[in-house]
């Protein structure tokens, strides 16, 4: 787990999570003792609307675009909304792409997606996630070109030349 601000977005209470299950951002939001009604992309928390499934859709696309740059293939990240206080969540509707949880069923939600990616992968994402030059938002890409998350003297291709 890497916190956002750490690897210097100025989000607060944001962490990306790498797991066997997949690539996951979590936004832990505040819920205190209030109700949380949720219908789609509605979220309201103490008869307030707040627009917490947009954040966290753009959020996480914003990671998606800074991963698949530096891997140099689609990384999808899963969005997922955290709420942290032990009011009562109503739900009327899911978001569609967004996941919404209590902070104390976090762990179930992010262990019930199995095992997409191996723990090799796993790893290699986590080692690109905490490379610096991932969130540079530079017009230049030299810097991204020249980061290799691999070994030079690993194989990357493992097909036979054809020839």
């Amino acid at each position: 787990m890497l916190d956002i601000e750490d690897l210097g977005l100025p989000i607060r209470n944001t962490f990306l999570t790498i797991g066997p299950g997949g690539v996951f951002l979590v936004l832990v939001k505040p819920q205190g003792r209030s109700r949380v009604r949720l219908a789609g992309d509605v979220m309201q928390v103490g008869g307030r609307r707040y627009k917490y499934v947009a954040e966290a859709r753009a959020l996480a696309e914003q990671v998606t675009r800074a991963l698949s740059k530096t891997v140099g293939a689609t990384v999808p990240v899963t969005p997922v909304i955290a709420l942290a206080g032990n009011g009562a969540i109503d739900v009327h509707g899911v978001p569609k792409g967004c996941l919404v949880t209590s902070y104390r069923e976090l762990d179930y939600i992010l262990t019930s997606y199995g095992e997409r990616i191996a723990a090799r992968t796993v790893n290699k994402l986590f080692s690109v996630a905490r490379h610096p030059v991932t969130w540079q938002n530079t017009g230049s890409d030299a810097q991204v070109e020249a980061y290799k998350w691999y070994s030079p003297d690993a194989v990357t291709d493992k097909r036979t030349p054809q020839g």
